[in-house]
């Protein structure tokens, strides 16, 4: 997962402090705010919105800046994975304070559709070099290969916006899915870029499984889970 902005992540994780970090409908219309307090399952007219939000979020991520380059590549690179992966496949969430999460439920498939890919792939090439293409297939399969087998909610960034941040808006989001995940009686599994956002996973049930550079040269990311909350049993 990434978490940037106070709240946010990359190719990676979440915090609160320092955050910037069912299936999404495809109907522009679904998308009116709910009574969670301005948070609201983001539609497919939401690209560039959610794009926006999470991907300056993610600016000065480490993981982010070392895969991806400059701003502007990390921004187009969350619009594009927004748009053609996560909204159409996944849950993602949106508030109106600013902020947005991307997630994918059990079973979703992070694969691309093949002609945003390879504008995607051109537009990393432009900015970094043949080299940014490598690095990010590199995070890809680091993070990939550490995910857990079982069917699980998977948190992949959660963004807010620079003016929104330390009011627990990072947070909401995220409790939002997992909601889903505690009905589901699913686990939940993150990859946090920024220690300083551990506590804020901590705190919604996630444990640190283990740290690790998913490429030579890159900043480490810390895989997360949140195991399965046990049932409440009633005293008698």
């Amino acid at each position: 997962m990434f978490f940037r902005g106070g709240e946010r992540r990359v190719m990676g994780g979440a915090g609160e402090n320092d955050l910037g970090i069912g299936e999404a409908s495809d109907r522009a219309g679904d998308s009116g705010a709910s009574a969670t307090g301005g948070l609201r399952r983001a539609g497919a007219a939401d690209w560039r919105t959610l794009g926006r939000l999470v991907g300056q979020a993610f600016a000065d991520d480490p993981v982010s800046r070392w895969t991806l380059g400059p701003p502007e590549t990390i921004e187009a690179v969350f619009t594009a994975l927004g748009r053609h992966v996560y909204l159409p496949r996944g849950i993602c969430m949106i508030a109106d304070q600013g902020g947005g999460t991307m997630w994918l439920g059990p079973g979703g498939s992070k694969a691309m559709p093949i002609l945003p890919q390879l504008a995607l792939v051109a537009r990393l090439i432009g900015a970094g070099g043949p080299g940014a293409v490598g690095r990010a297939l590199a995070v890809d399969r680091a993070m990939r290969r550490r995910r857990p087998a079982e069917p699980h909610f998977y948190l992949f960034a959660v963004g807010v916006a620079a003016e929104a941040r330390g009011a627990g808006l990072g947070r909401r989001l995220i409790a939002a899915t997992l909601e889903q995940a505690d009905r589901a009686g699913l686990p939940a599994w993150l990859e946090n870029s920024n220690p300083r956002n551990e506590s804020l996973y901590r705190g919604l049930g996630f444990v640190p499984v283990e740290t690790f550079a998913p490429a030579p040269g890159a900043p480490p990311l810390t895989t997360m889970q949140r195991p399965v909350p046990r049932p409440v049993v009633p005293h008698r």
